[in-house]
């Protein structure tokens, strides 16, 4: 497997810890030694890895966060750093983001998330009927 898929990899594996709520999955995705942020739509930026944490067991632990489906995700890989923009689907809302990753430890690991308001998926993903978002 080469980089880019095995950074694509770790970002599924971000919105699969999400969509299943697994608090433990998503502690292991944030990168323990290197510097951590997070900015959820309309939230203040978290500079800090207790805090990027507490927020996810905040969202995590609540039974009535909507499930996310991941569209359209694009990765770069230079040297130790791994950059994917993609979709986050949420019922009809879109949320453009972006996830950071270094590789530490021998493996993709993320140290920046951010997403925000989009209007519509861009139009080569328009066409696609979007998978529907587990709740």
């Amino acid at each position: 497997m080469n980089e880019t898929a095995k950074l694509l990899f770790a970002n599924d594996a971000f919105y699969n810890a999400f969509n299943g709520r697994d608090v433990a999955a998503m502690d292991a995705l944030w990168a323990p030694q290197m510097s951590v942020m997070c900015i959820h739509p309309g939230w203040q930026a978290l500079t800090s890895r207790d805090d990027v944490m507490a927020s996810w067991r905040a969202i995590l632990g609540n039974a009535n966060a909507p499930g996310i489906v991941c569209r359209g995700a694009r990765a770069v890989v230079r040297g130790d750093l791994g950059l994917v923009v993609c979709y986050e689907v949420i019922g009809k809302t879109v949320l453009a983001a972006s996830n950071v990753f270094v590789r530490e430890g021998g493996g993709w690991m993320m140290v920046h998330h951010q997403a925000g308001p989009c209007e519509t998926l861009p139009a080569d993903l328009a066409g696609e009927q979007p998978e529907e978002s587990v709740q």
